[in-house]
């Protein structure tokens, strides 16, 4: 009995391995598809508000041509602001379709990611990616330029009727001591209609809020959740809601940039040129010339914000036309200058500044100037009068 038992148990594994080691026939080849053709209904697309809901670009490609039932043609529509090769661009995926339609609202959402001012146009980047459903087979359109402007939408936060901000709280230098006595270290300063931004010594540990106006409790720029992980270096912020700002986990100067139209905030390390409690111009430029000390008032600027400083005229000329900023009226340990390797290399209307830097050239017109400082962004800018 076993040994018939192992005869049919012999039988089975032969059979088996005759079964598993049969050749199939050839898996069928499927011939590859062609890049599809892109094309757009505009090549300038200006959208009002009034276009929100209407439909104000159309793009169009043609069927790569794939060995499948076309309705499960994947194709990915990207969009990025020109000459950026796609590093950054919006994406999204259509199945099966060959058009995608923008309505006002979704084009306008798309350039206002990217950073683009209101009402002013920028070159775009459009292209469209095709495959099959599992990504084999990847062609890559043409690209199609258009050129695009965002109009202007409401902010997500109320902007400040005051139109200024100030910080307060233990975490700031200024405590929480609210005086209507402005101290101009305490102010932001306003980059653009929609965006603040300050320079503040942060101790960790500490909270602030924001107010906007100095002295009055009655108002706030706060954050739903002081706990939330990360929201120490940025996150949401609204108008007159419940937690305080957490200072970051590390006490130094920082950066805090206030944007109403998205309602976020960031607080970054500030690495610009330190700030000094007061500042001063001296140069062959100006009517004091080398001398140091330089004239004061007249050739000192007035602090505007945490960030700021400015004089409101100056008589600059060009004959003699190198100038400094100084820290310390008198003193020649420490100085801003031009960022360029050598004296007079910058930009005499506005150009970026450093401590240390080179000295700057003055306008090449002779003339009463504004002068304003900005530390924030270590830059300046003459205007003149």
């Amino acid at each position: 009995m076993k040994y018939l038992s192992k005869i049919v148990l012999s039988v089975l594994l032969i059979s088996t391995l005759v079964v598993a080691c049969k050749k199939e026939g050839a898996l069928p080849n499927y011939a590859t598809g062609n890049a599809p053709t892109l094309s757009s209904s505009k090549a300038t697309v200006a959208a009002t508000p009034s276009d929100s809901d209407n439909v104000v670009l159309t793009l169009d490609w043609t069927s790569p041509a794939y060995a499948n039932d076309s309705t499960t043609t994947k194709y990915v529509v990207e969009i990025d602001s020109t000459g950026r090769n796609f590093a950054k661009a919006m994406s999204m995926t259509v199945t099966g379709a060959r058009k995608k339609a923008f309505t006002g609202r979704q084009l306008n959402s798309i350039l206002l990611g990217f950073g683009f001012n209101f009402n002013v146009s920028y070159g775009v980047d459009i292209r469209v990616t095709s495959s099959y459903a599992n990504n084999n087979d990847i062609k890559v359109s043409n690209t199609v330029k258009i050129n695009a402007a965002p109009y202007k939408v409401p902010p997500k936060v109320a902007l400040p009727t005051s139109n200024r901000l100030f910080i307060v709280g233990g975490a700031s230098t200024f405590g929480w001591t609210n005086s209507s006595t402005i101290d101009a270290g305490e102010e932001f300063s306003r980059l653009n209609e929609t965006t603040w931004v300050g320079v503040f010594y942060l101790s960790s540990g500490g909270e602030y809020l924001i107010l906007p106006v100095k002295g009055d409790w009655n108002h706030k720029y706060a954050i739903k959740n002081k706990f939330l992980a990360g929201v120490s270096d940025g996150g949401d912020f609204d108008y007159d809601i419940n937690d305080n700002f957490p200072a970051p986990a590390n006490t130094g100067w920082y950066k805090i940039t206030m944007d109403f139209q998205k309602g976020k905030f960031v607080v970054e390390p500030f690495t610009g040129p330190q700030l000094p409690t007061d500042l001063f111009v001296v140069g062959g430029a100006t009517p004091g010339g080398w001398n140091n000390p330089v004239p004061a008032p007249s050739q000192q600027f007035t602090r505007l914000n945490s960030c700021e400083f400015e004089i409101a005229s100056l008589a600059l000329n060009q004959a003699n036309g190198m100038y400094l900023l100084l820290p310390v009226n008198g003193s020649w340990a420490s100085k801003y200058g031009g960022v360029g390797s050598g004296n007079g290399s910058n930009e005499p209307l506005g150009d970026l500044f450093k401590e240390g830097g080179s000295d700057l050239k003055a306008p090449d017109v002779a003339g009463n100037y504004k002068i304003n400082i900005n530390f924030a962004s270590a830059k300046y800018k003459l205007t003149k009068l």
